[in-house]
């Protein structure tokens, strides 16, 4: 089994603690700018004809979105606030993809405002839209392959999806915008999330470049971008490997030498949305072991729960754990890892093999830079932890502040009672 570093010791987090008490979510800024540029360079070959749409929901803070805006990239939204996030942070006009489901129009409002790339869930949105706020110039749809492709747990099998156009609905619907005005054209896919097989993604741009050649011979239709969608998963376990990029990105050119260079399809952009790739290796969340319970099993009880990080619950998804300073030390102990919230799925680790544990020791729990403090939650009251980011010269800098009593009861109304 290999091993799972941090990239700070003990001394380092026990003096962060001082200032910044835990549990908190810390990030590594140099890790996520040489991963972001990673991606970039292996896809270099299409020039400008490639860009990667972050997915605003997996980190949603400014600082991470500041960082993927000077590396180039845009952001991938699904709400108005994830639009007025990108906003603020001075990301706008085509460097948004709205790609949204069962959305209200003022989102749609926004969108158009902000002139974000608009790709649609559903056929019947087209007039939605339009009766709303309007057609742009640029649409996109969101294609749901339906039993021609296989998804995977997280986002279940495309079929039993609520996502996308079918493949009918798709030439019925390019069809209907084109006779509506609109001018330019792209389409999007997602059908799988956290997936480690590199053939899947390569199979998914062969899907998406036959789709768009089809469609062009029978509408006439040029398409400005494919949008393979995010999904590309991280390697959780330790024994797991990452997605080859460069190899996704050799097998993509030869797709597009083949079927679109030379064509009339030709130049043929190719937008990413990934979330969990660019910053989930790089991010931990950091708690004190505060309790142990010795009864049919044994418990390590921390200062964090699963508001801190719903992954391990609701997926019963592997999340590494690390005892600082313990490192080396024998994984002689077992012990179910755990929060305080009155569910008993509230475990971040179930029978793990660990260095005997000691309260006030500081556990780091790996892979938390996605969907960990995003996905974080108010339920027995909990409160949403900082945010913290290693800078390159190894200073720390919160990016955001815990959440207080106050602030939990901030929206009640008690004048009445």
């Amino acid at each position: 089994m290999s091993e799972k570093k941090v990239p700070f010791n003990k001394e380092k987090i026990e003096k962060i603690a001082e200032k910044y008490p835990t549990p908190f979510h810390i990030y590594d800024e140099k890790a996520i700018r040489e991963n972001a540029r990673r991606l970039k360079k292996a896809f270099s070959w299409l020039g400008d004809d490639f860009k990667e749409y972050f997915a605003v929901k997996a980190t949603p803070n400014p600082h991470i979105l500041k960082i993927m805006k000077d590396e180039g990239f845009g952001t991938d939204c699904s709400s108005l606030p994830e639009l007025i996030l990108s906003e603020k942070t001075g990301i706008t006009g085509e460097n948004i993809m709205f790609t949204s489901n069962e959305t209200p129009a003022k989102e749609y409002s926004k969108a158009k405002e902000l002139g974000a790339i608009i790709n649609l869930d559903d056929i019947t949105h087209i007039n939605y839209l339009e009766e709303q706020v309007g057609l742009p110039e640029l649409l996109s749809f969101r294609y749901n392959p339906g039993p021609l492709r296989e998804g995977n747990a997280i986002i279940g099998n495309p079929e039993e999806a609520k996502y996308g156009f079918t493949k009918e609905q798709l030439f019925e619907g390019y069809r209907m915008i084109k006779e509506k005005g609109v001018k330019r054209f792209g389409i999007h896919t997602m059908v799988a999330s956290n997936e480690l097989n590199a053939d899947y993604f390569v199979e998914t741009v062969n899907m998406l470049v036959d789709l768009v050649i089809e469609i062009h011979s029978k509408l006439g239709i040029n398409f400005e971008f494919i949008n393979m969608g995010g999904g590309i998963g991280i390697p959780y376990q330790p024994d797991q490997e990452p997605v080859d990029l460069e190899y996704v990105a050799g097998e993509v050119k030869k797709i597009f030498d083949k079927k679109i260079k030379g064509s009339e399809l030709d130049p043929l952009k190719l937008y990413m949305e990934n979330g969990r790739m660019i910053t989930g290796p790089y991010g931990y969340l950091v708690a004190r072991a505060i309790h142990k319970k010795e009864i049919y099993k044994n418990y390590i009880g921390l200062d964090a729960s699963m508001a801190n990080l719903m992954r391990p619950g609701m997926y019963q998804a592997y999340h590494h754990v690390t005892v600082l300073g313990k490192e080396n030390k024998p994984h002689d102990h077992t012990y179910d890892i755990v929060g305080s919230l009155c569910e008993n799925n509230d475990k971040f680790a179930i029978d793990r093999k660990l260095p005997k544990i000691d309260i006030g020791d500081i556990i780091v729990i790996h892979d938390a830079g996605a969907h960990g403090h995003a996905m974080g939650f108010n339920y027995n009251g909990k409160l949403r932890s900082a945010e913290l980011l290693i800078r390159p010269d190894g200073s720390v800098k919160q990016i955001r502040r815990a959440e207080t009593i106050e602030d939990y009861f901030a929206t009640l109304d008690f004048s009445d009672l």
